[in-house]
């Protein structure tokens, strides 16, 4: 029969054996999980703009498309540059942006909590001669946080193509915004009007065809994802008004 401190001192040795194991297995495993996570946002930019590739070539893929990072604030000025490897301009790489914050920031800022102001990223890419740029965004589902990254014709107006994840959305119904289809119908979509007005894209339940939405503007909504694809409409209004002052003073 063991005794009661024998117990206590059994336990509490394996605890602390364990606890050291995990912590040494995190601590080990933390630089590979750190680059897949920045992998994969790599792959999340390029595919937006209709490039492909694995997580491997990720990295070099990036560098021979991405020509610059941009970070600019809520008056369209340019606060820091990335070029040819180097930080050229400000005190933060663009890339390493961390979206969330900036968007509490803009909250706080709006609400006159601080006196910060936050900053956002874009991606300037080149493939075949032709310009293009990429903004990530972010959001909240049904569930959790969605996001994804919207790539912009030279003209930073016409969507080139878009990309869309989620950490829990309800599968077959507002799951549905990673899927080619859905992100497909974002392709050519414009986010400002005739008058040159910002308008973003709307998702639209019940279609666009049965709304007075312009079809430039708007894409049908998933069925049976209705608060998902109230999410998706509300990132990119959100999201893509931080940019409408660079748009503005570079058109």
């Amino acid at each position: 029969m063991f005794t009661n401190k024998y117990i206590f001192i059994y336990a509490s040795v394996m605890v602390i054996l364990v606890a050291a194991i995990l912590s040494s297995a995190s601590m080990v495993l933390k630089p590979f999980q750190e680059a897949n996570v920045k992998a994969e946002k790599i792959q999340g930019i390029l595919a937006s703009a209709n490039i492909v590739t694995d997580r491997a070539a990720a990295a070099d893929t990036y560098s021979k498309y991405v020509v610059e990072e941009l970070a600019v604030d809520s008056k369209g000025n340019v606060v820091s540059v990335f070029k040819n490897n180097t930080l050229e301009k400000g005190e933060l790489r663009p890339f390493d942006i961390n979206l969330k914050i900036q968007n509490n920031l803009k909250k706080e800022l709006a609400a006159g909590k601080t006196e910060a102001t936050p900053v956002w990223p874009i991606f300037v890419m080149e493939k075949d001669g032709e310009r293009s740029y990429v903004v990530p965004v972010l959001g909240i589902g049904l569930w959790g946080p969605i996001w994804g990254n919207i790539a912009f014709k030279s003209d930073f107006n016409t969507i080139a193509g878009a990309t869309f994840d989620h950490k829990g959305e309800t599968p077959g119904l507002g799951a549905e915004i990673n899927t080619s289809w859905f992100e497909a119908y974002f392709t050519g979509k414009t986010i400002f009007d005739e008058n040159g007005d910002f308008v973003s894209v709307k998702v639209v339940k019940g279609g666009v065809s049965n709304s007075n939405i312009n079809p430039a503007h708007g894409v049908d909504a998933i069925s049976g994802g209705t608060i998902t694809s109230n999410g998706v409409s509300d990132m990119l209004k959100d999201c893509l008004e931080n940019y409408v002052p660079y748009i503005e003073k570079n058109k």
